[in-house]
């Protein structure tokens, strides 16, 4: 129950604070990274909840709302989709998120996922256990608002709106240009991240070919997988820029679609780099794998000639330590030295045998 304030004769009465006031929806709560109205391209001052930058935008009947979310839970977002009509189904996969990258179109309103990549970064990549890190930005655009979604901590969407809000011309072709702000700022993600595992690959490939090293495939695999991850957030993306492309909706308009092209055209470049890394992977670990085998053909070569030349002392002696009392030079001086000089004599022929064929 709500607590009641107490007055006391010469003091001020004080109300003590009520647990059950329902808490406020205020753009600097922890999930509501921000809110803004833009119109004509700028920015209206001022703070803003969801609801009223969307009376605002409607009242007005130009604009649009832009609010940015950072994993949000079910309850949270409920209010913000109720208000701006966000299908249920988008809804529940911006709050649980592990989605792939697509983009569907529900009533008048789009909904685009996206995969963000970080390299993490390592002393040395031959011990690094991982190389990449995924999260996910989701994107609802309507015809007067824009509302993204943002999982992971390294997915900041905070320098994309400061560069739009820096470009008036860019803003005013309205929610789409966030559209492909946030994409193009996304892959060109994907395109410092392939760089710096491209480094990582070189020096692995640096390490397998390097005479006498010891490198084994097990890392190899380790960063076979992280390309893969990288894989799986930049391939699926694909379709989806073509389709925004190709006109796949009037929210997007004309004006805009060029602008995807060029992301289009980004995201090619790193699909041909992701593939090429992967081939280029699967080749170390086959040169690892073929280093092992050649590497333990030595070994077992090495292993047989000395088997070979201890077998001539063993056969010899095997021979005299018979119990029969008649054998060649059996009783002869000069029997014992004789035998150990044939038995060096040998040896040392086979050493020099196994020696100049490269078994030793």
């Amino acid at each position: 129950m709500p607590s009641l304030s107490v007055i006391r004769p010469g003091t001020r009465a004080v109300s003590a604070p009520t647990p059950l006031r329902p808490k406020l929806r205020v753009p600097n709560s922890a999930y509501v990274v921000d809110c803004a109205v833009y119109v004509d391209g700028l920015r209206l001052p001022g703070q803003w909840t969801h609801d009223r930058a969307l009376a605002e935008v409607r009242r007005r009947g130009e604009g649009f709302v832009w609010i940015g979310l950072h994993e949000p839970d079910t309850e949270q977002i409920t209010g913000i989709a109720d208000a701006f009509g966000l299908h249920e189904l988008a809804v529940e996969d911006a709050v649980h998120a592990h989605q792939r990258p697509k983009l569907e179109r529900y009533d008048d309103t789009l909904f685009m996922v996206l995969k963000t990549v970080c390299y993490v970064g390592h002393g040395d990549p031959t011990t690094a256990s991982e190389i990449v890190a995924t999260g996910e930005v989701m994107v609802f655009v309507g015809a007067n608002f824009v509302v993204t979604v943002r999982h992971g901590e390294h997915s900041g969407l905070r320098e994309v709106r400061r560069r739009l809000e820096a470009d008036p011309e860019q803003l005013v072709l309205g929610p789409a240009a966030v559209l492909h702000a946030v994409a193009d700022r996304i892959v060109d993600s994907y395109l410092e991240v392939t760089a710096a595992v491209e480094d990582d690959i070189d020096e692995l490939e640096r390490q397998v070919f390097t005479p006498g090293s010891k490198m084994d495939a097990e890392q190899i695999y380790v960063m076979k997988r992280e390309v893969l991850e990288l894989r799986r957030a930049v391939v699926p993306l694909g379709a989806p820029l073509r389709k925004l492309t190709e006109g796949y909706s009037a929210l997007v308009p004309h004006e805009v679609r060029s602008y995807f092209r060029d992301v289009d055209d980004h995201l090619v470049t790193v699909t041909d780099r992701v593939g090429a890394f992967d081939e280029l992977l699967t080749t170390l670990v086959n040169a690892v794998l073929a280093k092992i085998t050649m590497r333990q053909n030595n070994d077992m070569r090495k292993i047989t000639a000395y088997a070979a030349m201890i077998s001539v002392p063993t056969m010899i002696a095997g021979l005299y330590g018979m119990n029969f009392d008649v054998m060649p030079e059996l009783h002869w001086h000069y029997g014992y030295p004789a035998v150990l000089l044939v038995i060096g004599g040998i040896c040392a022929a086979l050493f020099a045998v196994f020696r100049r064929n490269r078994w030793l």
